[in-house]
């Protein structure tokens, strides 16, 4: 049974005091009653997409769960007083949901990315985790769907009906599809968990977890990708930091889920 976690607030985002153990159980749980969910994987760059835009904001707020995927977000709860937290990182998740969906007999979907990512993804999965149900993997079009796209989209998801959908869509776009779908695909938990299916790929480097560990891994992922990522980095990094100076974060008790 998953355990209640404490629940850090930053910049208004309710952010989940847990660990990767804490989430898998919770999405045991969760499956084991047929539940829909929504998971969403967050760091920096969603926290400060969720303080510029009320409509991100509120995605956060309605999701089922929000756990941290950056290592300023865990210091934030650990200097509060909850010792228990620990970086949720997207990738890791995923290798733990995996390992455990292999003893369960949990199906999983895939949805986001190019299509040729998706093959590449898919095929690592098969090499890693030999007795995994992966349903496959779709690419959406890269822009908003049509109304009948979308319908289309859900239909086959729920003719597919895996028990955990990887949403790698990006954020924030994950987070709105998944608030707005979340209704639509009973019995389904949707993880929202970005460049996950690009590292599985091999497309994208991961930084080595010595970086990971020391907030450094903005910069290695900014040296791979400057042209689109500098922005993130560059404008939020400061802003995020004074925001959170001004704005403190504060910790609330654990509370049953």
């Amino acid at each position: 049974m998953a355990r209640p976690f404490s629940t850090l607030q930053v910049l208004s985002v309710p952010v989940a005091c847990a660990t990767i153990p804490d989430v898998v159980d919770q999405i045991d749980e969760w499956i084991e009653h047929n539940q829909a969910r929504t998971i969403c994987v967050t760091g920096m760059h969603g926290i400060m997409e969720s303080y510029r835009n009320p409509e991100i904001l509120a995605a956060h707020t309605s999701a089922d769960l929000v756990v941290p995927d950056g290592m300023p977000l865990v210091w934030f709860g650990r200097a509060l007083g909850d010792p228990t937290i620990d970086r949720v990182y997207g990738p890791d998740l995923t290798a733990a949901v995996c390992e455990r969906a292999q003893e369960t007999g949990w199906s999983m979907h895939f949805i986001g990315g190019t299509v040729e990512a998706g093959a590449r993804c898919l095929a690592t999965l098969a090499e890693r985790y030999p007795a995994l149900r992966v349903t496959g993997h779709t690419s959406p079009p890269f822009r908003v769907l049509t109304p009948e796209e979308d319908e289309a989209l859900v239909e086959e998801l729920r003719r597919i009906k895996p028990e955990i959908l990887w949403v790698c869509l990006g954020s924030p776009k994950q987070e709105r599809w998944m608030r707005d779908h979340r209704d639509r695909l009973p019995g389904i938990v949707q993880v929202g968990t970005g460049a996950a299916l690009d590292f599985l790929a091999g497309t994208v480097s991961q930084a080595p977890r010595w970086i990971q560990r020391s907030c450094l891994e903005w910069l290695y992922r900014l040296v791979q990708e400057p042209r689109r990522l500098w922005r993130r980095y560059i404008l939020n990094i400061p802003q995020f930091l004074w925001l959170n100076l001004r704005y403190r974060p504060t910790l609330s008790a654990p509370a049953d889920r």
